[in-house]
């Protein structure tokens, strides 16, 4: 991909955070498209977050892959140091949804109990998960989290 379209016209919020993150994940250079003069506070927003923007530059340096795709659900993955996995859920379909991600399709093995953060909401789950994590986004939506096996 040569430029991020964020703020470009044609797209809603959630469509440009996608965006944004599938760049991210991809290790796509994060060329801002815009005139970031007079962006407005929404897309400095997006493009300045640091946790998405970390996994771009996380020095492992693997690009992620589609790892499922079930109709318009989509899940991403991408190893990242330190044994984390970064995992990118996208909801493509018209409707609100969930999108469950499972440890054998990231490699993780099945019995791992994983720490989950939400790297867009900048916190970490309160919940442990085992063998899947399962989340409910809204149409053209998607959620990114940070894995990370403790046991």
């Amino acid at each position: 991909p040569d430029m991020l379209e964020v703020e470009n016209g044609g797209m809603t919020k959630d469509e440009y955070i996608v965006h944004f993150r599938i760049w991210a994940i991809s290790k796509a250079p994060l060329l801002i498209g815009c005139d970031v003069r007079n962006a407005s506070k929404e897309t400095k927003e997006i493009i300045s977050n640091k946790e998405v923007i970390a996994v771009n530059q996380d020095p492992l340096g693997v690009q992620a892959k589609k790892v499922r795709m079930e109709g318009g659900h989509e899940v991403w993955a991408e190893p990242l140091s330190n044994y984390r996995v970064a995992v990118l859920l996208v909801n493509r379909g018209s409707w609100r949804n969930s999108i469950t991600v499972h440890w054998d399709d990231i490699g993780i093995p099945p019995a791992s109990v994983v720490i989950a953060r939400d790297i867009w909401e900048h916190k970490t789950l309160k919940a442990l998960f085992v063998g899947n994590l399962t989340s409910t986004m809204d149409s053209h939506a998607c959620k990114m989290y940070i894995l990370k096996p403790i046991s």
